[in-house]
């Protein structure tokens, strides 16, 4: 009976966990966000992890982190790099809690996006190891963009 009532509080305190580490990646990955349209650089970067990679929209877009610094740095000295705005997101964890997925929808200058990405929890810190982007298209105009992309 012992056992029950502890594996009972156990079980609460692990699924009490996930909300608060939710929140929190919520508040991180929106900052990450609202860093890149504030121009702030060190901000931006410091939330990725030195292995941090980024997939971006266009065939060739494949950055580690020094690259992505490199081609974005002109735009963040201009004082604005680019505003994504999460209107959607789901978060998965490991069973261990240090390892955290989640997919996006975006409001951007591109329209409706998708962002997905990873993160990892070292010495209690979370750091974005990932991102993809995307831009989404219905799939019965992807003949058009096929014929788009031909061109």
């Amino acid at each position: 009976m012992k056992n029950i009532g502890l594996l009972i509080i156990l079980a609460l305190t692990i699924s009490s966990q996930k909300p608060n580490e939710d929140a929190k990646l919520n508040l991180l990955l929106d900052n990450w966000h609202l860093s890149a349209a504030q121009a702030n650089f060190d901000s931006y970067f410091n939330i990725t992890d030195e292995s941090f990679i980024f997939l971006g929209t266009a065939p060739g877009e494949r950055w580690d982190k020094k690259q992505l610094m490199n081609f974005s740095k002109p735009y963040f000295d201009r004082g604005k790099a680019w505003e994504f705005k999460s209107t959607e997101r789901n978060w998965a964890f490991s069973r261990n809690g240090k390892i955290a997925w989640f997919d996006e929808v975006l409001d951007t200058w591109m329209k409706d996006c998708r962002g997905s990405g990873v993160f990892v929890k070292r010495k209690g810190v979370w750091k974005l190891m990932q991102y993809n982007l995307t831009v989404l298209i219905e799939n019965e105009k992807v003949q058009e963009f096929i014929e788009l992309r031909n061109k």
